[in-house]
């Protein structure tokens, strides 16, 4: 087997991996297979399916297995389906590229150390996205690793949009906004001719990737021009576990009137907020939407709010708005939510179309101002940037022949 594209999305507990067929210049290179390592560290399972979604493996692995090991398991896995899988090239999500990485681009040394210096402004994702390139590049050291970040699609949006309120001193050290879940954004613009037309498209369209992160995303000629997550993905939208946006003057109180800690005020508004801080109860939104309890419809409430505070932010950005495209876990899969952030969005335009919300969609309004469902695609796009470096080291003769 030739040309094949493994891209990896590393967790702070999972894996995610999918094994793309490289297309030739004028195709998008072909998933064969998906899975993940679920539990890294503690009570590890891992699935795996093909192309069609057939369960090509589901099994409890029988330790509680670090990226490393984790990463060895999949490997030799890989090798028993496939005989004779020679990779050429791997692709990896990382969450923050900083002011140096506007794009993606192919990992060394040097690489690594600029992007392990950006580990405080993710802490929940860098560690673990680097964790697996490295966890490669010891076992399989010739091969050409990709760094795709979150923060590359929101790299051109306007000064305005980027600044924060301080001495001009901090910003030029790189104290900005960022924005995240760009991979997902980045697939969302690519769809958008298809569902809306090639002269909507270029409208003024938020996306809502909704998941256990959450964000908005403004696009205008498909294009970010602002977002709710900002220096950290901290920002903007109440999350599974994170808090949101909340006033500087909050942490400021923590630590000099309650006496907590740099690191204990990390923990609380990364891990212990949002619907779980809200609730009491579960950081899922599905347990929530199911339990009868006060607490649940608290939170289920505090984020849909949120989600209509920003929306109307990002609108008014915009001028107006003519789609609103719902996706990622949550925004794919669950009507509830999407029901009650269109119907507290109908003063921008919405009508939902409830059959159509609760079949998923693809449009599930009835109303000029239309409301979509869109799977992302993730992986995908990590994909497509790794075949055109593939391609690259190809055509300058740098990629080894043992990797073909």
């Amino acid at each position: 087997m030739r040309g094949n594209i493994l891209t990896v999305n590393g967790g702070s507990s999972s894996i995610k991996f999918a094994i793309f067929a490289s297309g030739n210049s004028s195709a998008d290179p072909t998933m064969m297979l998906q899975g993940q390592i679920e539990g890294v560290g503690y009570a590890a399972r891992f699935l795996a399916r093909d192309a069609s979604g057939q369960v090509l493996a589901d099994a409890a692995l029988d330790r509680a297995p670090g990226h490393l090991e984790a990463f060895r398991y999949l490997m030799r896995w890989l090798e028993d389906l496939l005989p004779g899988l020679k990779l050429a090239v791997a692709g990896h999500r990382v969450v923050h590229g900083g002011v140096q990485f506007p794009a993606p681009v192919l990992i060394d040394d040097a690489v690594m150390r600029a992007l392990r210096a950006l580990e405080p402004l993710a802490p929940l994702h860098q560690p673990q996205n680097l964790a697996c390139i490295q966890a490669l590049r010891e076992l399989n050291p010739a091969l050409p690793q990709v760094a795709c970040f979150d923060t590359a699609f929101h790299a051109g949006q306007p000064a305005l949009a980027t600044t924060f309120a301080l001495p001009a001193a901090l910003t030029a050290e790189g104290i900005r906004r960022y924005g995240f879940h760009g991979l997902s954004y980045a697939y969302i613009a690519e769809r958008l001719p298809q569902l809306l037309g090639p002269q909507a498209a270029e409208g003024r369209i938020i996306v809502a990737h909704l998941g256990s992160g959450a964000s908005l995303c403004a696009l205008k000629g498909r294009k970010s021009v602002a977002s709710t997550m900002g220096f950290t993905a901290l920002d903007g939208l109440m999350m599974a576990r994170r808090c949101g946006a909340i006033d500087p003057g909050v942490i400021l109180y923590l630590l000099q009137e309650k006496g907590m800690s740099a690191a204990a005020v990390s923990e609380l508004l990364y891990s212990h907020s949002g619907l779980l801080g809200v609730s009491g109860i579960s950081d899922d939104i599905r347990v929530l939407l199911a339990s009868p309890l006060p607490e649940a419809k608290a939170a289920i409430d505090l984020f849909v709010y949120r989600i209509g505070r920003e929306l109307g932010s990002l609108a008014a950005t915009l001028g107006g708005l003519d789609a609103l495209v719902f996706t990622a876990g949550i925004g794919e899969n669950s009507p509830e939510v999407r029901r009650l952030v269109c119907q507290a969005a109908t003063w921008l335009g919405i009508s939902l179309d409830e059959n159509a919300n609760k079949q998923g969609g693809p449009c599930i309004s009835s109303s000029k101002v239309s409301a979509w469902v869109v799977p992302t695609n993730e992986d995908l796009i990590i994909a497509r940037h790794s075949s055109t470096f593939l391609a690259d080291l190809r055509t300058t003769g740098l990629l080894a022949t043992a990797a073909d």
